[in-house]
């Protein structure tokens, strides 16, 4: 029956990829010959479907090739502990294979046990470059797959070819650089990326494998879509059904809208479980639900919304329902009546708009080829190659980033390379201070001078690093000179200058030695009378002769102790000039008062009479009326 089932499936999608076009697109990296000179080259590489390829990041090794004939395919597990890692610290091996006999993954996954840095397969046809595949899903080589971290690639025969000649001369060694720093585009600050997946999770090893990624990278993706790093965008394949089966039970329990979308039933059996129209319905609900979600700039609660439902809703479980799917939609806070406005009607026999772009999607167009394959991620219209793991998608992702533009997760301790660990990565370091110019990214490490605790270092990162700028005087003092002596503390390294040593007054040198000078030496200082000069470390101090003291602005020597008779009359002087001050205050107290006096009577004669004034007359004579006269 299960057999049936998907020959039943292949016709269909034979019948499909006749319909249309396929267009397949080979991801690739560069490899550059460093040496020997003579054959110095850069060339394609196309980059294998497995592993974890160094995205933004390059490596530089040494090659290394079987010698024994029947190990050149590395099909089987080579001899020996480990037998091509590197002998060297500074230069990994990159083990050089032919292609056959067993799968690709299979012979990166015994280079790795071998030591191998990464893996190169030679094709044997001129040919061009085609991708390395995993095997399928029903495979026993899923055993170690996902245990495969080295970056592989597949390069033509006639390069391959050079290596080889050169190799078997023994001359010299082959150097290679791997190069993936250009492999996925940067067109902008802002990443673009796709995941091609499915709501099924009855499909074996596949769907554990995608359901486990959006689980392990929902916080990763979540972060970056909320800070306006990237747009996500999920995607999901259909076919249809070929016109001539529309009507058959087959069509009819993997479609809807009459054939126009399928889906394979998930347990491959249509007598049994679901039907792959339900896949189909609930494909086409969680896309609908970014799409609302979109709406009201909530777009990253895609990834809430298929991990809360797997783990609800389950197939296993018996629960992928349209009921269940909905309490999932409301715990979130998203409107169910918008999700089932935007899913339309699945048994009309009309176009459904959201299936009909993705299976438009599906067609590859500029750098993407088709998408054939569940899980397909592809970054900035790129498909990633390689594990898909959260670290590893997570350091791909930000290798799209133009350099300098990284949002600060990609610098987290998620993305280090470790290249720090060995040998510092061949970077400058303090190691009484514990200072290094060592910095792990996820392009791999820098060697860039640090700042640390406000102190800036400059340098060229690898050979040496100096602390420079207004802290620098606080680590090693500058890398000047200093001393102490008597409690106080000399150095040549001043916050006013940022750069060089100058020697503190007092002494001489060239900032990184300083010696004191004998100021006295010259003769010039302390030259009054009874001075004598005594030279002090950073310093000199003057005296006098007897108990005098010494002033230093007049450079002079006075009395330290008054005579009996200075005291008589500078009491004296203080008692005449106390008695002036008393005498000066009770006139000055008298005159004010005077003429105070007088002020107040101006003011309050102009409005009352007073004593001495001359009364107003009135004169009465009989028979004459009255006046009255006044003093002009």
């Amino acid at each position: 029956m299960v057999g049936w089932v998907w020959g039943w499936v292949l016709v269909m999608m034979i019948w499909v990829m006749t319909e249309t076009e396929g267009r397949f697109v080979v991801e690739k990296s560069s490899i550059s010959v460093l040496s020997p000179i003579d054959i110095r080259s850069k060339h394609d590489a196309a980059i294998g479907n497995f592993g974890v390829p160094d995205y933004g990041g390059s490596m530089v090794g040494s090659v290394v090739y079987p010698q024994k004939p029947d190990s050149a395919f590395g099909c089987s597990q080579f001899q020996g502990d480990k037998p091509y890692k590197s002998k060297s610290s500074s230069r990994p091996t990159i083990l050089l294979l032919d292609r056959g006999e067993c799968y690709f993954a299979l012979k990166a996954w015994n280079a790795q046990l071998a030591g191998a840095a990464a893996v190169i397969v030679v094709d044997t046809l001129e040919e061009p470059l085609i991708t390395m595949d995993s095997p399928e899903a029903s495979s026993r080589a899923f055993d170690f797959i996902e245990k495969l971290t080295i970056p592989s690639a597949l390069i033509q025969k006639s390069f391959g070819q050079s290596i080889k000649d050169v190799l078997q001369k023994g001359d010299h060694e082959v150097l290679l650089k791997l190069d993936w720093s250009e492999s996925l585009p940067h067109p902008d600050k802002r990443v673009e990326y796709e995941l091609w997946t499915n709501s099924n999770d009855e499909c074996g090893v596949r769907c554990d494998e995608q359901m486990n990624f959006i689980k392990n990278f929902k916080g990763h993706a979540q972060i970056l879509e909320k800070g306006g790093y990237t747009m996500f965008t999920p995607h999901y394949i259909t076919w249809y059904c070929p016109q001539p089966f529309v009507l058959s039970d087959q069509c009819r329990s993997q479609c809807i809208n009459h054939g126009r979308y399928c889906a394979p039933d998930p347990e491959q059996d249509f007598g049994e479980g679901y039907n792959g129209k339900d896949v189909v319905f609930e494909n086409l609900r969680q896309l609908c639900v970014h799409r609302v979600a979109k709406e009201t700039n909530r777009s990253w609660v895609w990834w809430d919304y298929v991990t809360d439902f797997h783990i609800r809703c389950s197939m296993k479980k018996k629960r992928y329902s349209k009921e269940c799917a909905e309490d999932v939609i409301k715990s979130l806070g998203l409107p169910t009546d918008k999700v089932q406005e935007c899913m339309g009607n699945p048994e009309a026999d009309v176009e459904n708009e959201v299936l009909k772009f993705e299976q438009d999607s599906q067609i590859g167009r500029g750098s993407r080829g088709d998408v054939t394959i569940l899980p397909t991620l592809v970054i900035n219209n790129v498909q990633y190659r390689g594990k898909l793991d959260r670290t590893a998608v997570l350091r791909a992702i930000c290798s799209g980033f133009k350099e300098t533009t990284d949002p600060p997760i990609c610098l987290s301790g998620d993305l280090e390379t470790n290249e720090c660990l060995e040998r510092n990565g061949g970077c400058w370091i303090d190691s009484q201070k514990g200072i290094s110019a060592c910095q792990d990214t996820f392009r791999g490490r820098k060697c860039e001078c640090p700042t640390v605790n406000g102190v800036q270092y400059r340098g060229d990162g690898y050979t040496f690093c100096e602390a420079f700028g207004a802290g620098r005087c606080t680590v090693n003092n500058g890398g000047c000179w200093s001393d102490i002596r008597d409690g106080k503390r000399f150095s040549a390294c001043s916050v006013s200058n940022v750069t060089g040593c100058s020697c503190p007054p007092g002494f001489h040198g060239d900032g990184h030695t300083c010696e004191d000078i004998d100021e006295c030496k010259e003769g010039k200082l302390c030259r009054c009378d009874g001075c004598s000069c005594k030279d002090t470390y950073g310093g000199y101090e003057c005296k006098c002769k007897g108990d005098k003291l010494y002033i230093a602005d007049q450079d002079t020597c006075i009395e330290r102790k008054a005579s009996k008779v200075a005291w008589f009359v500078s009491l004296l002087v203080l008692g005449a000039v106390a008695s002036a001050g008393l005498a000066g205050y009770i006139f000055y107290r008298y005159r004010l008062r005077a003429y105070m006096d007088s002020e107040i009577m101006a003011i309050m004669s102009q409005y009352m009479p007073l004593d001495n004034q001359n009364q107003n007359q009135v004169v009465i004579h009989e028979n004459e009326p009255l006046h009255q006269t006044s003093t002009v």
